[in-house]
């Protein structure tokens, strides 16, 4: 017969074998660790010149307004303190205390969900106090001086909240219940798939820690992702060019020609058959082609924005125009290369080049004037460090980017899927779009810092001028038919700032759309999911805030209305073309060969 006590001393002898498992398995990770080879230190933190102005400004404050200050440290000690004798009390009686210092501030928050945060004294006092801590920070960021620069205030505010969400308790194992009482569940299990887990991003990422956000196993490009039939007619260093098959026994005689950014994989467009843009626009009746970009090495180091433009833009118009045997195109540009759609145009216009017979921007910036979101990383000191790094490196290596990226949105895309791999022992999920996120592309060097110089930074495209391929190129260039899809919650391309530089165009014949969700959901918005809506108007004299207040709202994706406003300056319908020519052999299937290179850690 067993008893209870043969259990838990075989529960007790399981947790103890896995724990030194656990033991056994730092060894990996030490090895692991020594392969890293870390990005340039200036882009960990801003200059130690920032925390010097906010201090000096912060002193400033209290000399002049000394009993505001000290009121508020005495209020933050005599709550801890209040708090410190509460949780020895509950901790003497067993229960939890019923008295609150007003209303939780992090009820809600899916943090800290776990019943425990609210019925267990240890928990309880470890959310409260760090609910203070975070109060405390965020009322000192609102005492410093006014004097400080808006863009350094901006700045403070982004690595503060960093810092407020990196000391969150349940990012620690000690201070996590979910993860507790996981690891007591499976006996120590969970700890050792958690070690397994880190080690093995590790090792992927030669030492350095990203956190992986999808199941890598789940999904083989051209079979259960990018499935849409078609080839690679055309390839140069740059990129490859993927003409789809028709779908229709006819199709439109001017082409089109999407323009993907290179800082991630053209297969957003293409994730499966339900959702892919790429077999919707097929399916319509359109001859479509498709750059896929070369994932930048260190052999791409002296590739500039002009590159791009000549190799890619230009050439991919011309091979495009050859194969159709057509004198014109439609052209399709997202994000950055939405950006150097405009500068390939305003180019085109110097040298009377009607090759391009409209253009569309999903969620393009050309005007950096307010660098929203991004500002903590557009100032003179990381800047620098990214010059320090793609001239050691010869490019801008994925993860710098990603991680970048990823900080926006901290909980979400990094500590919250770090705690259930790492501590939680969970395997990643099997979701397409988190797939295609950590599947990214190093930037060349010099376009890298072309891009963050002379547009984000001195932002010349709308002011004097940027110059490149022995032009000075403006916005005000640009005069053929556009139009520009931007989203309601975009953090990447505020849907304001693309306006604003929108307006500046040289066309009279102007398009703006607000898509509702953010930089992607809100492009890969489907008609058959009914989800989001968008907002249209057709008077572009305004303000953002004019616009949007006169915009009608229409239910559903914005693609239908795009495709009515592309149908009417695409030509009559011809017989439907199968990829390539005589002249254009098919090289490789869809997606092609280029979209499944690996970027370098």
């Amino acid at each position: 017969m067993t008893t209870h006590d043969d259990v838990a001393g075989e529960n007790v002898e399981k947790l103890n074998e896995n724990l030194a498992k656990v033991e056994q398995l730092s060894q990996r990770l030490i090895q692991a660790l020594a392969a890293r080879k870390p990005a340039n230190p200036t882009l960990n933190a801003p200059s130690q010149e920032l925390f010097s102005k906010a201090a000096s400004s912060y002193w400033t404050e209290m000399f002049e307004n000394p009993g505001k200050i000290y009121e508020q440290q005495l209020e933050y000690w005599g709550k801890s303190v209040r708090h410190f004798m509460e949780a020895q009390q509950m901790l003497v009686r067993g229960e939890v205390a019923e008295t609150e210092d007003g209303p939780d501030p992090l009820a809600g928050d899916k943090r800290f969900a776990n019943p425990l945060w609210n019925s267990h004294p240890y928990f309880k006092y470890i959310k409260r106090q760090y609910a203070l801590n975070a109060q405390a920070i965020e009322q000192a960021l609102e005492d410093i001086d006014e004097d400080l620069p808006a863009k350094d205030r901006r700045r403070l505010d982004y690595f503060a909240h960093q810092i407020i969400d990196m000391m969150s308790p349940t990012n620690f194992l000690g201070t996590n219940p979910d993860a507790l009482e996981r690891a007591i569940e499976t006996e120590g299990e969970s700890l050792v798939k958690g070690m397994e887990n880190l080690i093995a991003d590790l090792e992927a990422n030669n030492g350095e820690l990203v956190v992986r956000l999808a199941d890598d196993k789940a999904f083989e490009l051209g079979t259960n992702i990018a499935t849409t039939p078609g080839e690679v007619v055309y390839r140069n260093r740059m990129m490859e060019l993927i003409q789809y098959s028709p779908t229709t026994e006819q199709v439109h005689a001017i082409p089109l020609v999407i323009f993907p950014p290179w800082i991630n994989k053209f297969y957003i467009l293409d994730l499966k058959a339900q959702n892919s843009m790429i077999k919707w626009i097929t399916d319509q009746g359109y001859t479509l082609f498709v750059v896929s970009w070369v994932n930048a090495d260190a052999s791409h180091a002296d590739v500039g924005m002009e590159d791009y433009i000549d190799e890619g833009f230009l050439t991919a118009i011309r091979e495009a125009k050859a194969i159709t045997g057509q004198k014109q195109v439609n052209a399709v540009g997202y994000c950055i290369a939405g950006t150097t759609l405009h500068l390939t145009l305003s180019l085109m216009a110097k040298r009377g080049d009607k090759s391009v017979k409209s253009a569309t921007f999903f969620t393009a910036l050309t005007d950096f004037a307010e660098q929203g979101e991004f500002t903590p990383f557009l100032q003179d000191d990381f800047i620098d460090g990214i010059e320090e790094e793609v001239a050691a490196q010869g490019m801008l290596r994925s993860f710098i980017m990603g991680r970048t990226m990823s900080f926006l949105r901290s909980r979400d895309l990094i500590y919250q899927p770090a705690v259930r791999s790492y501590m939680m022992g969970e395997a990643p999920p099997a979701f397409d779009l988190l797939y295609w996120n950590g599947d990214g592309a190093n930037l060349p060097g010099r376009m890298t810092v072309q891009y963050l110089r002379g547009l984000c930074q001195s932002n010349d495209f709308v002011t004097g001028g940027f110059d490149l391929c022995g032009e000075r190129l403006h916005i005000g260039d640009v005069k053929i038919p556009l139009m520009s899809v931007t989203c309601e919650s975009d953090h990447i391309a505020a849907w304001k700032d693309c306006y604003r530089g929108f307006q500046q165009t040289g066309s009279k014949d102007r398009t703006f759309i607000v898509s509702e969700s953010g930089h992607i959901a809100g492009i890969v918005n489907p008609p058959s999911k009914k989800k989001y809506g968008h907002y249209a108007n057709e008077d572009l004299s305004g303000s953002a805030e004019e616009w949007m207040a006169n915009a009608t709202y229409h239910e559903g994706s914005w693609w239908p209305r795009w495709e009515a406003w592309l149908a009417k300056r695409s030509g009559k319908m011809v017989a439907a073309r199968e990829p390539g020519d005589s002249e254009h052999p098919a090289l490789a299937p869809a997606p092609g060969t280029y979209v499944r290179k690996k970027a370098t850690t």
